[in-house]
């Protein structure tokens, strides 16, 4: 199992482009990919990330654990990170 803390810079937090450009990624990999926040609350979807209002200046953790985790998280972490260019 993989874990990858990322500082959520954007100034209107996590909304719908980043929700899902990690789902997008996510299912393409065969590891089970997680996003977690706050106190140990996890979200799997675009409507569950959507409602954890992740504001700017909170971390989200993303977990990976299967066999292509590696890759998946970082694909994952990649694609939020570039949703967020142009906020």
């Amino acid at each position: 199992m993989l874990k990858q803390t990322i500082l959520v810079d954007s100034p209107l937090g996590i909304h719908l482009r980043p929700a899902t450009a990690m789902c997008d990624q996510a299912i393409k990999y065969k590891s089970k990919i997680s996003f977690n926040y706050g106190d140990g609350k996890t979200a799997k979807s675009v409507i569950s990330i959507l409602a954890s209002s992740v504001k700017c200046g909170q971390e989200i953790v993303l977990e990976a654990d299967g066999e292509d985790e590696e890759e998946a998280i970082n694909a994952v972490a990649q694609a939020f990170k570039e949703s967020l260019k142009n906020d």
